[in-house]
């Protein structure tokens, strides 16, 4: 574990992770409340279990994260071609200016809010096994299944912290400065990505 944490690509392929984890699981937890409380405050709070608002919004949350299966396809697809960093960085960027923006539509029409969640569900977990190939690929040889390891487990510690984290944000600021804070993930992780492909630039793709 020493050895991996004291590895600088390897540190920075997994930052890159954490940033993605920061946003993704919070995003699954409590995109369903901020749809339902969207159009409760769309219908002036007339909104009920089994009413069309309520039905069309748990159909838009399922939605919202069953695109995530498609978003995979199409990263595996899109980093063959284009390159793990950029396809990490890119998803990563679509995601955040989601998660910037969706909240700020709160309680507008389902009209333009769908279409943004569906296109955040897609994004937010398009890059995700790209980070796990990537690790194999900078980590010391000898430390792979270690540095995953690492990874896996730094990065699912780290969604307890959004997950209980953001209905504390909503309660103080409102839903429109919630997801926000999910976009602080996708910045740090393009940071790390992108001074990743700098050292690997510099010294070329080797270990």
């Amino acid at each position: 574990v020493g050895r991996v944490l004291c590895h600088r690509k390897s540190r920075l392929a997994i930052g890159g992770y954490l940033g993605h984890m920061w946003e993704l699981y919070a995003m699954w937890t409590w995109v369903p409340a901020f749809l339902l409380g969207s159009a409760a405050a769309r219908s002036g709070g007339a909104t009920g279990p089994g009413g069309a608002s309520t039905v069309l919004a748990e159909l838009v949350a399922f939605g919202a994260i069953a695109a995530g299966g498609l978003g995979c396809v199409w990263g595996g697809w899109a980093a063959d071609r284009m390159g793990r960093e950029k396809l990490v960085n890119l998803a990563m960027a679509i995601s955040g200016i989601c998660s910037l923006a969706v909240g700020f539509l709160f309680g507008w029409t389902f009209w333009i809010l769908v279409p943004v969640t569906l296109v955040w569900g897609f994004f937010v977990v398009a890059d995700s096994a790209q980070f796990s190939a990537m690790v194999t690929e900078v980590a010391p040889q000898e430390g792979v299944g270690t540095a995953l390891t690492v990874q896996t487990s730094m990065g699912f510690l780290l969604t307890m912290v959004t997950i209980q984290a953001l209905p504390l944000v909503t309660d103080i600021l409102g839903w429109p400065w919630t997801f926000p804070v999910l976009a602080l993930g996708p910045a740090f992780g393009i940071g790390a990505i992108r001074r990743l492909v700098l050292i690997r630039e510099r010294r070329g793709l080797g270990g």
